[in-house]
Protein backbone atom coordinates (compact mmCIF):
# COMPACT_ATOMS: atom_id res chain seq x y z
CA UNK A 1 0.00 0.00 0.00
CA UNK A 2 1.36 3.43 -0.93
CA UNK A 3 1.92 6.11 1.68
CA UNK A 4 -0.83 8.74 2.10
CA UNK A 5 -0.30 12.14 0.53
CA UNK A 6 -0.51 13.89 3.91
CA UNK A 7 -0.68 12.48 7.42
CA UNK A 8 -0.80 13.73 11.00
CA UNK A 9 0.20 11.60 13.98
CA UNK A 10 0.13 12.21 17.72
CA UNK A 11 -1.48 15.64 17.46
CA UNK A 12 -1.99 17.44 20.78
CA UNK A 13 -3.62 20.84 21.05
CA UNK A 14 -4.84 22.62 24.16
CA UNK A 15 -6.33 26.01 24.93
CA UNK A 16 -5.61 26.52 28.62
CA UNK A 17 -7.31 23.68 30.48
CA UNK A 18 -9.34 22.70 27.44
CA UNK A 19 -7.97 19.71 25.50
CA UNK A 20 -8.97 19.94 21.85
CA UNK A 21 -6.82 17.10 20.47
CA UNK A 22 -4.90 14.44 22.36
CA UNK A 23 -3.04 11.99 20.15
CA UNK A 24 -5.18 12.73 17.10
CA UNK A 25 -4.31 11.31 13.70
CA UNK A 26 -5.49 11.61 10.13
CA UNK A 27 -4.45 10.41 6.69
CA UNK A 28 -5.32 12.01 3.36
CA UNK A 29 -5.01 10.05 0.15
CA UNK A 30 -3.95 11.77 -3.06
CA UNK A 31 -6.80 12.85 -5.32
CA UNK A 32 -9.51 12.22 -2.71
CA UNK A 33 -12.16 14.48 -1.22
CA UNK A 34 -13.05 14.60 2.47
CA UNK A 35 -15.64 16.31 4.63
CA UNK A 36 -14.90 17.15 8.25
CA UNK A 37 -18.10 17.59 10.22
CA UNK A 38 -18.89 18.51 13.78
CA UNK A 39 -20.42 21.29 15.84
CA UNK A 40 -18.76 24.66 16.27
CA UNK A 41 -15.89 24.47 18.73
CA UNK A 42 -14.93 20.86 17.98
CA UNK A 43 -11.66 21.81 16.29
CA UNK A 44 -12.40 21.74 12.56
CA UNK A 45 -10.79 25.08 11.83
CA UNK A 46 -7.86 24.42 14.17
CA UNK A 47 -7.14 21.11 12.46
CA UNK A 48 -7.16 22.68 9.00
CA UNK A 49 -4.88 25.49 10.16
CA UNK A 50 -2.42 22.98 11.63
CA UNK A 51 -2.38 21.02 8.36
CA UNK A 52 -1.74 24.31 6.52
CA UNK A 53 1.12 25.27 8.83
CA UNK A 54 -0.78 28.26 10.24
CA UNK A 55 -1.38 27.01 13.79
CA UNK A 56 1.09 25.58 16.32
CA UNK A 57 0.43 22.55 18.50
CA UNK A 58 1.98 21.13 21.63
CA UNK A 59 2.83 17.85 19.90
CA UNK A 60 2.41 16.30 16.49
CA UNK A 61 4.22 14.84 13.52
CA UNK A 62 3.38 15.53 9.89
CA UNK A 63 4.27 13.83 6.64
CA UNK A 64 3.71 15.20 3.14
CA UNK A 65 4.74 13.14 0.13
CA UNK A 66 6.54 10.86 2.64
CA UNK A 67 8.67 13.77 3.91
CA UNK A 68 8.37 13.92 7.71
CA UNK A 69 8.31 16.99 9.91
CA UNK A 70 7.29 18.09 13.38
CA UNK A 71 4.33 20.49 13.40
CA UNK A 72 6.67 23.08 14.92
CA UNK A 73 9.08 22.75 11.95
CA UNK A 74 6.53 23.02 9.15
CA UNK A 75 8.60 23.23 5.93
CA UNK A 76 8.23 26.45 3.96
CA UNK A 77 8.18 24.52 0.68
CA UNK A 78 4.93 22.80 1.69
CA UNK A 79 3.10 26.13 1.73
CA UNK A 80 3.35 26.31 -2.05
CA UNK A 81 1.30 23.11 -2.36
CA UNK A 82 -1.07 23.31 0.63
CA UNK A 83 -3.64 26.11 0.30
CA UNK A 84 -6.10 27.12 3.02
CA UNK A 85 -9.27 29.15 2.33
CA UNK A 86 -10.61 30.85 5.45
CA UNK A 87 -14.31 30.98 6.27
CA UNK A 88 -14.10 34.77 5.94
CA UNK A 89 -11.35 35.13 3.33
CA UNK A 90 -9.22 38.25 3.21
CA UNK A 91 -8.93 39.85 -0.20
CA UNK A 92 -6.49 42.63 -1.02
CA UNK A 93 -8.02 46.06 -1.61
CA UNK A 94 -7.35 45.96 -5.33
CA UNK A 95 -9.24 44.33 -8.19
CA UNK A 96 -10.36 40.72 -8.13
CA UNK A 97 -8.12 40.08 -11.15
CA UNK A 98 -5.07 41.36 -9.24
CA UNK A 99 -6.01 39.24 -6.23
CA UNK A 100 -5.91 36.12 -8.38
CA UNK A 101 -2.66 37.12 -10.06
CA UNK A 102 -0.78 37.89 -6.85
CA UNK A 103 0.08 34.33 -5.80
CA UNK A 104 1.19 33.39 -9.31
CA UNK A 105 3.47 36.41 -9.49
CA UNK A 106 5.00 35.46 -6.14
CA UNK A 107 5.74 32.03 -7.55
CA UNK A 108 7.50 33.51 -10.57
CA UNK A 109 4.93 32.37 -13.14
CA UNK A 110 5.52 34.24 -16.45
CA UNK A 111 3.08 37.06 -17.18
CA UNK A 112 1.48 35.44 -20.24
CA UNK A 113 0.79 32.26 -18.29
CA UNK A 114 -0.47 34.25 -15.29
CA UNK A 115 -2.93 36.11 -17.45
CA UNK A 116 -4.23 32.93 -19.08
CA UNK A 117 -4.66 31.13 -15.76
CA UNK A 118 -6.38 34.11 -14.16
CA UNK A 119 -8.81 34.42 -17.09
CA UNK A 120 -9.64 30.73 -16.80
CA UNK A 121 -10.19 30.93 -13.03
CA UNK A 122 -12.38 34.03 -13.31
CA UNK A 123 -14.54 32.31 -15.92
CA UNK A 124 -14.73 29.18 -13.75
CA UNK A 125 -16.01 31.25 -10.81
CA UNK A 126 -18.42 33.27 -12.93
CA UNK A 127 -16.55 36.50 -12.17
CA UNK A 128 -15.22 37.54 -15.58
CA UNK A 129 -17.48 40.59 -15.70
CA UNK A 130 -16.44 41.52 -12.16
CA UNK A 131 -12.68 41.17 -12.68
CA UNK A 132 -11.93 44.89 -12.20
CA UNK A 133 -14.20 45.36 -9.17
CA UNK A 134 -12.57 45.87 -5.74
CA UNK A 135 -13.54 43.33 -3.04
CA UNK A 136 -15.51 45.80 -0.92
CA UNK A 137 -18.00 46.17 -3.76
CA UNK A 138 -18.65 42.43 -4.01
CA UNK A 139 -21.44 40.51 -2.34
CA UNK A 140 -20.57 37.85 0.27
CA UNK A 141 -21.11 35.12 -2.31
CA UNK A 142 -18.92 36.84 -4.88
CA UNK A 143 -16.13 37.26 -2.32
CA UNK A 144 -16.27 33.57 -1.48
CA UNK A 145 -16.19 32.64 -5.16
CA UNK A 146 -13.22 34.97 -5.65
CA UNK A 147 -11.42 33.28 -2.75
CA UNK A 148 -12.05 29.84 -4.26
CA UNK A 149 -10.82 31.06 -7.66
CA UNK A 150 -7.70 32.54 -6.04
CA UNK A 151 -6.99 29.14 -4.49
CA UNK A 152 -7.76 27.19 -7.66
CA UNK A 153 -5.48 29.32 -9.83
CA UNK A 154 -2.51 28.17 -7.72
CA UNK A 155 -3.26 24.52 -8.64
CA UNK A 156 -2.72 23.28 -5.06
CA UNK A 157 -1.89 19.68 -4.27
CA UNK A 158 -3.91 19.87 -1.04
CA UNK A 159 -6.81 22.32 -0.72
CA UNK A 160 -8.38 23.08 2.67
CA UNK A 161 -11.79 24.80 2.70
CA UNK A 162 -13.15 26.13 5.99
CA UNK A 163 -16.96 26.45 6.02
CA UNK A 164 -17.15 27.73 2.43
CA UNK A 165 -20.94 28.23 2.50
CA UNK A 166 -21.20 29.81 5.96
CA UNK A 167 -23.55 32.83 6.10
CA UNK A 168 -24.66 32.29 2.50
CA UNK A 169 -28.13 31.43 1.29
CA UNK A 170 -30.17 31.25 -1.89
CA UNK A 171 -28.34 31.56 -5.20
CA UNK A 172 -25.07 32.62 -3.50
CA UNK A 173 -24.93 29.35 -1.53
CA UNK A 174 -25.87 27.31 -4.60
CA UNK A 175 -23.11 28.89 -6.70
CA UNK A 176 -20.46 28.25 -4.05
CA UNK A 177 -21.67 24.66 -3.60
CA UNK A 178 -21.23 24.09 -7.33
CA UNK A 179 -17.64 25.36 -7.20
CA UNK A 180 -16.82 23.23 -4.14
CA UNK A 181 -18.25 20.20 -5.95
CA UNK A 182 -16.14 20.98 -9.02
CA UNK A 183 -12.97 21.26 -6.94
CA UNK A 184 -13.64 17.91 -5.30
CA UNK A 185 -13.91 16.05 -8.60
CA UNK A 186 -10.71 17.50 -10.01
CA UNK A 187 -7.27 16.09 -9.29
CA UNK A 188 -6.72 17.98 -6.06
CA UNK A 189 -6.95 16.45 -2.62
CA UNK A 190 -9.66 18.49 -0.87
CA UNK A 191 -10.74 18.71 2.78
CA UNK A 192 -13.93 20.66 3.48
CA UNK A 193 -14.79 21.56 7.07
CA UNK A 194 -18.53 22.15 7.17
CA UNK A 195 -21.82 21.44 8.88
CA UNK A 196 -23.77 22.40 5.74
CA UNK A 197 -26.06 19.41 5.04
CA UNK A 198 -25.66 19.82 1.29
CA UNK A 199 -21.89 19.52 1.50
CA UNK A 200 -22.18 16.57 3.88
CA UNK A 201 -24.48 14.79 1.42
CA UNK A 202 -22.11 15.14 -1.51
CA UNK A 203 -21.45 11.53 -2.48
CA UNK A 204 -18.09 12.49 -3.96
CA UNK A 205 -16.75 13.35 -0.52
CA UNK A 206 -15.18 10.57 1.53
CA UNK A 207 -15.23 10.24 5.30
CA UNK A 208 -12.46 11.66 7.44
CA UNK A 209 -10.90 9.75 10.33
CA UNK A 210 -9.65 11.83 13.25
CA UNK A 211 -8.14 10.37 16.43
CA UNK A 212 -9.46 6.91 15.58
CA UNK A 213 -12.99 8.30 15.56
CA UNK A 214 -14.96 8.15 12.30
CA UNK A 215 -16.97 11.29 11.58
CA UNK A 216 -19.63 10.23 9.14
CA UNK A 217 -22.01 12.08 6.88
CA UNK A 218 -25.73 11.71 7.49
CA UNK A 219 -27.58 9.30 5.24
Amino acid sequence: MSAPLFSVEGLAKRFGERVLFDGARLELEAGSGYVLTGANGTGKTTLLRIVAGLEPSEEGRLAFRAQASLVSDYPEAWRREVVYVHQQPYLFGTTIEKNLEYGLARRGVPRSEREARVREALAWAGLTERREVPPHKLSDGERQRAALARAKVLDPTLLLLDEPTANLDGDARKQVLELVTALCIENHTVVVASHDPEIIRLAILNRLCVADRRIEADD
